[in-house]
């Protein structure tokens, strides 16, 4: 029923003309999917291809209903509109245009999203990559899937294309579909841009981003590292006696969105430093609570320091 606790969302993004129409098309005639299960599909984007939904597997199921305009994805719109369906279910065709996280904030309590698959034109991605990188980034970031369509394998370079998804999303699994249909799945290994086994792991100017992002989502496997790396000093909210923030501000996507990602690192000598002090540090990380997390997270201890240039690029990056 509508009410269920929970509503299974299918999400598919990306940009027009890309195949989510094509895809979402073929998955609804296929009876393994659409086999009476009473489902929404929201369609906020038209396109060249339009949907038949005379060829669905169960055509009486589903319950189309066009999406013109983002102001109409409210809690409230939502949840009628899944009422007047009956649905079980809702699969939703996003327009690439739009923000994911109006989506997200929209949604009714309940809703949440099983499984969103993120569809590209390989022929206009990079394009679009170049001129509008926050909308790109902001349909990779949390795929499980991202679909390159019309990929040319003889004239394209899988790693182009590699490089944008990882820098957005580490986990998401890729495929190209070239000619004839025919799937190739991306088998391109990540290796982290440093040794982390080396008795003093080296972060160089360019791989900031990367570990930085790779401590938060791993941190365990630092634990009593010692690293060396490029960074200055950051003024935090809270001052803590003997200790200093450290970092480099970070772009994810695109210069809005520039943020610091400092940690803290302690040192007795830390209040006689200045704000905007670019150093090459060399700290071994231990978790403890600091009151500059409000909890439990890596702190450095500093073990040398030593005067340095800011970097070429000071605002580290991903891509």
């Amino acid at each position: 029923m509508s009410n269920q606790k929970d509503m299974p969302v299918f999400l598919f993004t990306g940009f027009l003309e890309s195949g989510k129409t094509k895809f979402i098309q073929e998955t609804l005639e296929d009876r393994r999917f659409c086999n009476g299960e009473k489902t929404l599909l929201l369609v906020c984007e038209e396109g060249e291809e339009e949907y038949a939904p005379d060829q669905f597997a169960a055509p009486k199921s589903v319950y189309v209903r066009v999406v013109e305009d983002a102001g109409e994805l409210t809690p409230e719109n939502l949840s009628k509109w899944a009422n007047d369906a009956k649905a079980e279910r809702v699969v939703i065709e996003y327009n690439g245009m739009w923000l994911l996280d109006a989506l997200y904030a929209a949604m009714p309590e309940g809703w949440m999203v099983y499984q969103e698959f993120c569809f590209a034109d390989a022929g206009t991605f990079l394009a679009y990559n170049s001129n509008m990188r926050n909308l790109v980034y902001d349909k990779l970031k949390s795929c499980e899937l991202v679909v390159f369509n019309r990929f040319e394998t003889r004239s394209m370079n899988k790693m182009d294309f590699h490089k944008i998804v990882r820098g957005a999303n580490r986990r998401a699994d890729i495929a190209y579909e070239g000619p004839n249909n025919m799937v190739e799945y991306d088998d391109i290994e990540d290796p982290l841009p440093f040794d982390i086994n080396a008795p003093i792991i080296e972060i160089g100017d360019d791989d900031y981003a990367e570990w930085y992002r790779d401590l938060g989502e791993e941190p365990k496997k630092y634990f009593d590292k010692v690293v060396r790396f490029k960074c200055r000093t950051f003024r935090g909210k809270h001052e803590i006696e003997g200790s200093f923030f450290v970092g480099r501000h970070v772009m994810t996507c695109c210069v809005e969105d520039i943020q610091p990602a400092c940690l803290i690192c302690k040192w007795d000598g830390a209040q006689t430093l200045r704000e905007e002090t670019w150093m090459i540090l060399t700290a071994k990380i231990e978790f403890r609570f600091s009151k500059a997390y409000g909890r439990k997270g890596p702190v450095l201890v500093l073990q040398d320091m030593q005067p340095c240039d800011a970097p070429e690029q000071p605002v580290a990056q991903f891509y």
